[in-house]
């Protein structure tokens, strides 16, 4: 590891102010770490923002869910707030990596690194959520742009994620039996204007099928989606999936999650 410069920022400007063309922000630092350890990556300033108290903490209204950004998974999995409100968004908390990860991971930390095989992502996708940094408010519509890509810019700190209360959903997963990641996961949400249907894992990046959606909006059943076959052509490949073997995958943990709403 490489040496760098160490600040604990008190407020979300101060952090921002001290980042840099070459730094990371630091919360739980789960990927950040790491990566620095293995030589693949390297920063010259590190910003940790664990101790901004306003970038922590759960928020419930009628409406939506508000969680802050340096709020650990764990968190976010024994809310009371959140199991009632969102009990899918609880449960997917629950059942990223290990109690290792979820006692020391945090929600902001793992939308900002956008892995493609996240679970939050598709979370944000599917409850229709909004990203609040300390410049803006992005939709995650628009948030997620690609693998490890967002639409954040340098410098630009996310403070919490608003998600919308869904009339029904459930997230259903094929975890890697190691690591716990998403070989393919599948969080359907029903909303009063409709279903959406965010997969992650089986592409580069998280997406709202729109064909499966376009089918559970006219029956929200899972005989709908069944025996639906998806193009697997932009799918990704690997020694834990083909991309024929994840398109399969995402209709069964499509007709998993209607069955459990």
């Amino acid at each position: 590891m490489k040496s760098f410069n160490y600040h604990s920022a008190k407020d979300s400007k101060e952090a921002s102010k001290l980042s840099s063309s070459n730094s990371a922000f630091l919360a739980g630092g789960m990927t950040t770490i790491p990566s620095m350890k293995l030589g693949l990556a390297s920063y010259k300033d590190i910003i940790d923002i664990k101790g901004i108290k306003k970038l922590s903490g759960i928020k419930v209204s009628g409406k939506s869910v508000i969680i802050g950004a340096t709020t650990k998974h764990v968190e976010v999995a024994n809310s009371k707030d959140v199991k009632k409100a969102i009990p899918s968004l609880a449960l997917l908390a629950e059942g990223i990596g290990d109690p290792q990860v979820r006692n020391r991971g945090t929600i902001g930390g793992s939308i900002a690194n956008n892995d493609p095989s996240a679970d939050y992502p598709s979370a944000c996708v599917a409850l229709d959520a909004i990203v609040h940094t300390n410049e803006r408010k992005i939709e995650a519509s628009k948030f997620f742009k690609g693998m490890f890509e967002t639409a954040l810019k340098k410098g630009e700190l996310i403070e919490a994620i608003e998600f919308k209360v869904p009339e029904k959903s459930s997230y259903q997963k094929h975890p890697n039996p190691a690591s716990r990641y998403a070989v393919v996961g599948v969080y359907v949400a029903k909303h009063k204007n409709g279903t959406i249907v965010a997969v992650t894992g089986a592409k580069p990046c998280v997406y709202n099928d729109k064909d499966l959606s376009k089918a559970l909006d006219s029956n929200f059943s899972a005989n709908s989606i069944s025996g639906m076959k998806l193009k697997s052509s932009d799918m990704n490949s690997d020694i834990h999936a083909s991309a024929e073997y994840r398109a399969n995958l995402v209709v069964i943990q499509a007709k998993k999650a209607v069955e459990a709403c």
